[in-house]
């Protein structure tokens, strides 16, 4: 449903995200989290896609610890950088 196919009125206004600010999630009463929102991406967005990698390949950079598709990913830069027609 698209913000534009809801009815606003007195009875269901529309919020902004201020109206969230500090909002609890809950699930059979339950709390399971709060409302965060995200500002803009200070870089420009990645490319999400579906990729063959070997399998010792994703072994070696899953063994470095958290964040290794970033070091996967600056890796694959640093190899561009090299061969980039000067």
């Amino acid at each position: 449903m698209k913000d534009e196919d809801i009815h606003h009125d007195a009875d269901s206004p529309k919020t902004t995200t201020d109206d969230w600010e500090g909002a609890v999630m809950k699930v059979a009463g339950h709390e399971v989290g709060t409302v965060r929102t995200r500002g803009r991406q200070k870089t420009p967005p990645k490319v999400q896609l579906s990729l063959r990698i070997s399998p010792d390949v994703v072994e070696f950079f899953r063994a470095t610890g958290d964040d290794w598709q970033t070091r996967m990913d600056d890796a694959l830069r640093e190899w561009v950088d090299q061969h980039k027609a000067a």
